[in-house]
């Protein structure tokens, strides 16, 4: 058995930086809304299938549903903000060409390294698309923050507080089936065993609904998840991509099985590696108000299908 570790107590300012993680995993989910209605819209190559085909795409009795039904539905529920995610980063592309910011692939190491020890997932994306939409994000941070100012005695200062923040945690990308009891969790595990598939299985027995509906997502968890069961953060640890665990008894009463599907090193930053970071985190705290990408869509020319924005 392993030994439980005591979770020593968080700086303030850590609590304080797992906002932006929060914030960056709404982009990464809508990404990945864009990326699902994107695949399953392609056909014969990539070529999208054009409206009004009448295509029969799915029945119930002698009732239809047709393509034309089909994509109006996916356009309605996450075509808005996945064209949204497209644009903005189209529109921070051009701000880095036009302000000569360069995103460097440490840099975007660094964040995606942060955004799993914070223990708040990275969605569903992951590869190139994450990396994609972290660029982004970091190019809009480095426009805002172009101007502002901060002395290096405040940025050493900070790490020195702060280092235990970038000593990054081992992190595993998780699932779980989460069941009413014991003997739920066995019935699920025997089909498991007998070849069903995880994700499957998750969306169809899961009584965790929005974990449920992502075939049992939880994103990256380490042992700094606040989130997350303990009990899951301690079957995960050492597990390696493709391992499966459980049943496992949560606080709650429930059962829990898990499976990894990904499996990421810790690594100690150094404070030439995050000094830059630290210095843009402090001067994003001395802007007035937040901004989104969309305050640049007019100087850059941003037009689309839904009118002014």
């Amino acid at each position: 058995m392993r030994r439980t570790r005591t979770e020593p107590e968080q700086p303030v300012r850590k609590r304080r930086l797992k906002t932006k993680p929060v914030l960056a995993v709404l982009g990464i989910l809508l990404a990945g809304n864009l990326l699902w209605f994107t695949l399953w819209m392609t056909k014969d190559g990539g070529s999208v299938k054009s409206a009004g085909t009448g295509e029969q795409v799915a029945s119930v009795g002698k009732e239809t549903v047709t393509h034309e039904e089909w994509v109006a539905a996916m356009e309605e529920r996450v075509g808005r903000e996945a064209l949204r995610e497209l644009v903005n980063q189209k529109v921070m592309e051009a701000a880095a060409e036009e302000y000569g910011i360069k995103v460097t692939d440490d840099e975007i190491d660094l964040e995606i390294a942060m955004l799993r020890a914070g223990g708040e997932g990275t969605g569903e994306l992951t590869g190139e698309p994450l990396r994609r939409q972290v660029k982004s994000r970091l190019i809009l941070e480095k426009v805002l923050t172009k101007d502002v100012i901060i002395e290096d005695e405040a940025v050493e200062d900070y790490y020195r507080k702060n280092e235990s923040l970038y000593d990054v945690k081992p992190s595993y990308r998780t699932a779980a089936i989460i069941l009413q009891d014991q003997s739920e969790a066995e019935k699920a595990l025997g089909e498991l065993e007998s070849g069903s598939s995880f994700e499957a299985l998750a969306r169809e027995r899961s009584i965790d609904r929005v974990s449920g509906s992502l075939g049992g997502e939880l994103g990256y968890i380490s042992e700094s998840s606040e989130n997350v069961d303990p009990a899951i953060v301690k079957a995960v640890s050492g597990m390696k991509a493709g391992e499966t665990a459980g049943p496992i008894a949560l606080a709650d009463g429930t059962v829990a099985l898990v499976k990894v599907t990904d499996a990421a090193e810790g690594r100690l930053f150094k404070y030439k590696e995050v000094k830059d970071q630290i210095r843009r985190e402090l001067a994003i705290e001395q802007l007035p108000q937040s901004v989104t990408p969309e305050a640049f869509w007019e100087e850059f020319g941003a037009e689309w299908i839904y009118g002014k924005e």
